[in-house]
């Protein structure tokens, strides 16, 4: 069954918020370890600095999966 564009992305998407979500709650707690302190707004921000790069690795490794996957059925 082949995935959808649309669904390629939602997917990518949704890996993303939950990618960014355990990143704050990664960054709270092991920044501190290093001495590095910072409040909950550079928390996001540096979180928001990975979104749209996560967001197009996701999206385009799964097309190029699907690609092989597509090539390998004909």
């Amino acid at each position: 069954m082949k995935q959808s564009r649309t669904m390629s992305m939602v997917e990518a998407a949704a890996n993303v918020v939950v990618g960014y979500v355990l990143a704050i709650a990664t960054q709270i707690v092991v920044f501190p370890w290093f001495g590095i302190e910072t409040g909950l707004a550079e928390h996001l921000s540096i979180g928001l600095a990975f979104v749209g790069v996560s967001l197009a690795r996701g999206y385009l490794l799964r097309r190029l999966f699907e690609a092989i996957r597509m090539r390998s059925l004909e």
